[in-house]
């Protein structure tokens, strides 16, 4: 959030307690308050407190579903929920979706907020406030209200409520609404809010999640039987080495060497080769040594069981967490000059596929407009805030992050027709990508993961880049070598200069060609 607070922080209005007492967004509390008097009147209850009453009943309900304390008592918070939703209601009766499953829009009260001219500026800010993380309610609040509208029949409220839904939906949503999604009767009680609502629709449900997050034993203190099988594991050749140097001097018996074969034979040494790790460790300038030793060993050892080449397993049998390299991939750019044909596909982020037989890489359909930035960030937000489960949208934003690298990027998604551009410029688009910070938690997303390996294997194939890779490793990456030889080869040379002009070459070489003869 330190990033663009901007994205997370509503501007215009309040929903919900988290910025309930924002002074700077007290002037939409009485278009708040209007729109719960014009619900009043469609509610079969003549009394608005009579909804707040029934509200009260759902005190435990509404305060667990926020993470953070609320410091209001039952009557405000319960008023609180009640205007909120009143006010979400009337912003969500703007769509309706026809026989034809098309959306329109219907007029709505909301529009005397501001002149015609600037109604869907002003409107655009408060739907990216109503999608923010902190800016939310419950969704079974909205629920309950509509029930009170159509006389306590749940299918109806419940098919109203989705009707709404599915607008807001393909209204802010940056993937294409497919025609079989309407379909999808999605249970509203199963979402916890409006946010909740656009991360299922968007986000497929993986039958088998495989979440690996880092291991925090690696931030602790390592213990004293990871030194001891580090030590083992470090100077295991050179153990080997001693023991057969130590074969060799053992057959001697004569000076230094019968000293030392005394000396480690001794009672002291033997008493201190038998203690613990634990005992030594207290010993009077042993634990100075401790921490340098610790570190020296634990690195080496970390390198090599991270090395990819060792495998994908850990020592215990679990899988590692991805690597830095395992979520690189090639520029939209590079890829095409590789040989790689990019297609836009109708879905979301589980349309994503490599096929490798065919070269061609399908990516969903993404239209950007002013609210996407503040839809994906937030989107993020949520499923990083997520107690469990892999974060598979923040692994498809990763995955646009490495591929979009600069405008021209961008240009040839637009040209392929994956990117809807709707923003100033393309580089605008690239910045939105690139501004997306990577993932706070290591997670493996197993068909996503799948794809960016085929797609780095295919990648690494082509002869050219094997050249350019080859010259930067041996060429690029030698250059510190290459240029200490330089510079020897140089003072040499400038030696050399200074010799002859002292004395004269041709005499030196003559009188050494002469004693060899």
């Amino acid at each position: 959030m330190a990033i663009d607070p901007d994205s997370y922080t509503p501007q215009e209005v309040a929903i919900g307690p988290y910025h309930y007492w924002r002074q700077e967004l007290y002037e939409m509390e009485r278009y708040k308050i209007a729109a719960a008097k014009r619900a009043q009147k469609q509610l079969q209850s003549p009394k608005f407190h009579n909804i707040v009453e029934k509200l009260t009943k759902y005190e435990r309900k509404i305060r667990s579903c926020y993470h953070k304390y609320l410091n209001f008592n039952s009557e405000t918070l319960s008023w609180m929920m009640a205007i909120d939703a009143s006010f979400l209601l009337e912003i969500l009766r703007v769509y309706t979706i026809r026989e034809e499953k098309n959306l329109s829009r219907v007029s709505s009260k909301l529009s005397n907020l501001v002149d015609y001219e600037g109604w869907k500026s002003a409107y655009n800010a408060i739907l990216r406030d109503i999608v923010m993380l902190e800016n939310q309610i419950p969704l079974f609040v909205m629920r309950k209200m509509l029930e009170l509208q159509f006389s306590a029949l749940e299918p109806a409220a419940d098919q109203k409520l989705l009707s709404m839904l599915l607008g807001l939906y393909e209204d802010l949503s940056p993937f294409k609404v497919m025609e079989d999604l309407v379909n999808i009767q999605a249970s509203v009680s199963e979402c916890f809010h409006l946010l909740d609502f656009l991360y299922r629709m968007i986000t497929p449900k993986l039958a088998d999640p495989l979440e690996i997050m880092e291991d925090d034993q690696n931030q602790k203190e390592p213990t004293r039987e990871n030194i001891e099988s580090a030590l083992k594991h470090l100077f295991s050749p050179l153990s080997k080495l001693g023991s057969e140097i130590w074969k060799i001097l053992s057959k001697l018996n004569r000076g230094p060497v019968h000293l030392l074969r005394r000396l480690l034979s001794s009672r002291p040494l033997q008493v201190i080769f038998k203690l613990p790790w634990t005992v030594i460790s207290k010993l009077p300038g042993i634990g100075i040594l401790i921490k340098p030793l610790e570190h020296l060993c634990l690195q080496r050892r970390g390198k090599e069981e991270n090395d990819p080449e060792k495998g994908s397993s850990r020592s215990d049998g679990k899988p590692r967490p991805p690597l830095l390299e395992e979520i690189t991939i090639p520029s939209v750019s590079q890829l095409v000059k590789s040989g790689v044909c990019l297609l836009p596909i109708d879905g979301g982020v589980s349309a994503v596929a490599f096929d490798t037989k065919a070269v061609i890489f399908y990516l969903p359909t993404i239209t950007l407009d002013v609210n996407s930035e503040v839809v994906l960030r937030n989107l993020v937000a949520y499923e990083a805030s997520k107690p469990f489960g892999p974060l598979v949208f923040t692994r498809f934003i990763e995955l646009m992050n490495g591929i979009i690298d600069s405008e021209e990027d961008v240009k040839l998604l637009k040209e392929k027709g994956i990117i809807m551009n709707h923003l100033k410029s393309d580089a605008e688009v690239a910045e939105l990508w690139n501004g997306m910070s990577k993932s706070i938690k290591l997670t493996k997303v197993p068909f996503l993961d799948k794809v960016i390996e085929d797609v780095n294997k295919h990648y690494s194939s082509r002869w050219k880049v094997k050249a350019v890779k080859f010259i930067e490793k041996y060429v690029f990456g030698s250059w510190p070598l290459l240029a200490l030889l330089a510079t020897i080869l140089l003072l040499a040379m400038t030696a050399l200069q200074a010799f002859c002009s002292v004395y004269t070459c041709s005499q030196v070489f003559y009188h050494l060609n002469t004693a060899r003869t």
